[in-house]
């Protein structure tokens, strides 16, 4: 695991990019993907570059349930707008939030993923440790899967929506298992408030209730932050 911090978010962000640019360069071609805040100044900047996805296939780690593609808080309606308007893929791949049969959906979703073996895997981390929307006490064994997302997930996503009541209850989200097949990963964490769950997961003996902390245990994984030499951060 590959510790690297910076002073200021947009030097993490370049470099963000140039990890993903190698990537590519040295030939891959199948993409976990991640939304949220901490995504977007990175695809607004990787769509100031010159890197071609048109030959490449992508794969989302979750999606809200009860949302359609065209919703604008789903996070398809998200990748459209913030990368694949601008940065086309071969083929992208999203759970369909509006699915007749979640359990179905999620089994059809995992066994895509099988068929194509991750590259490189993109994540964010929650102020509860989740990647995906694996929240505590998930199974570091678990596929894609459907989750009821706890509180704490609704209120950090509800500024994203009108109001609390309207952030979905549940999600469609990647395993633990099928993150952690990715042949790399990087990890973004900056701000705050993700310091004492990065602290949590540099410091953790591989628990459950600390869904990032198996990261710890896969070969080639980055992580990088805005959390500066001299602090708790080892």
């Amino acid at each position: 695991m590959r510790l690297e911090r910076f002073a200021s978010k947009e030097d993490l962000y370049a470099r963000a990019v140039d990890i993903i640019v190698n990537a590519k360069n040295e030939g891959a071609t199948t993409f976990g993907l991640a939304t949220g805040g901490t995504m977007e100044p990175l695809y607004a900047e990787i769509c100031e570059t010159n890197i071609d996805f048109t030959n490449c296939i992508s794969f989302n780690l979750d999606e809200y349930v009860g949302l359609s593609a065209k919703h604008e808080q789903s996070y398809a309606f998200y990748m459209y707008k913030h990368l694949f308007h601008h940065k086309p893929f071969e083929k992208s791949y999203l759970p369909n939030g509006i699915a007749d049969n979640p359990t179905e959906e999620a089994a059809r979703y995992e066994s895509l993923l099988q068929q194509h073996s991750l590259d490189f895997q993109l994540l964010g981390i929650g102020q509860n440790g989740h990647i995906g929307f694996n929240e505590p006490g998930t199974s570091f064994d678990s596929l894609t899967h459907l989750v009821t997302l706890e509180e704490s997930t609704r209120q950090a996503n509800a500024r994203f929506f009108d109001s609390i009541d309207e952030v979905p209850t549940q999600a469609f989200t990647m395993g633990i298992q099928s993150i952690m097949r990715a042949k790399s990963i990087l990890l973004i964490a900056v701000g705050e408030d993700k310091r004492d769950v990065l602290e949590r997961v540099l410091a953790s003996k591989f628990t459950e209730e600390i869904p990032a902390s198996i990261l710890m245990k896969h070969p080639n994984v980055t992580i990088l932050t805005d959390l500066q030499k001299g602090e708790n951060v080892q």
